[in-house]
Formats: structure tokens, C-alpha cells, sequence
């Protein structure tokens, strides 16, 4: 997402507030975001995090959560 925006990680640092080295570990599979990080970055790329079923379509605008 970040390389179709034509965006380094450096800037895309700085617009989430995730540290560089933290996107880097991310890009190449070091470590694992949660997808409250992944939404994120969705966000300030411009995509939206969805989960496609044969009958719907589930994302973090239409889904009920409950903190546990």
C-alpha cells in the first residue's frame, strides 16, 4: 500500500506515529501487526480493510466488537 502511494516509510512514520524501523520489520515479515496497526496503514494509504465472504462483506465500519 505504501509503495502504490508512491510513499516512503520514513513519511508514512511520521503520518501514523509507528516508528520507521517498526514499518520495516513489518515489510519484510520480521514481525506481525495487529490489524488495529493494519487498518492504520490502510487508512492513511487510502484502502479499506475488508473481509469477504461468499455472502457479505465484513469491515471496521459495519462489525460489532466487544473489548474483552
Amino acid at each position: 500500500m505504501r509503495i502504490k502511494n508512491n510513499m516512503k516509510q520514513s513519511e508514512l512514520s511520521k503520518l501514523t506515529n509507528i516508528p520507521q524501523n517498526t514499518i520495516s520489520q513489518y515489510e519484510t515479515g520480521r514481525i506481525q501487526p495487529t490489524y488495529e496497526i493494519i487498518e492504520k496503514i490502510a487508512n492513511f494509504c487510502g484502502y479499506k480493510v475488508e473481509f469477504i465472504g461468499k455472502n457479505d462483506a465484513v469491515n471496521s465500519e459495519n462489525i460489532e466488537r466487544k473489548e474483552i
